[in-house]
């Protein structure tokens, strides 16, 4: 399992050079998935993945 600092790090790196794609959003969420349930930043990474999917959707 990976810890939450390792989470929010590769989390970052994906999506440090503004490319938004479904493979990468999946990778994201499966990198989500790593976190408890109960954890506030599984919370918030999910909050921001939903953002990216609509920018994306949008750009599409």
């Amino acid at each position: 399992m990976l810890t939450e600092a390792e989470v929010q790090r590769s989390f970052r790196n994906m999506f440090k050079n503004g490319q938004i794609d479904e493979d990468r959003l999946q990778k994201a969420e499966d990198i989500i998935d790593h976190l408890r349930p109960e954890s506030p930043l599984r919370h918030r990474l999910s909050v921001e993945l939903d953002e990216l999917r609509e920018l994306q959707t949008s750009k599409s």
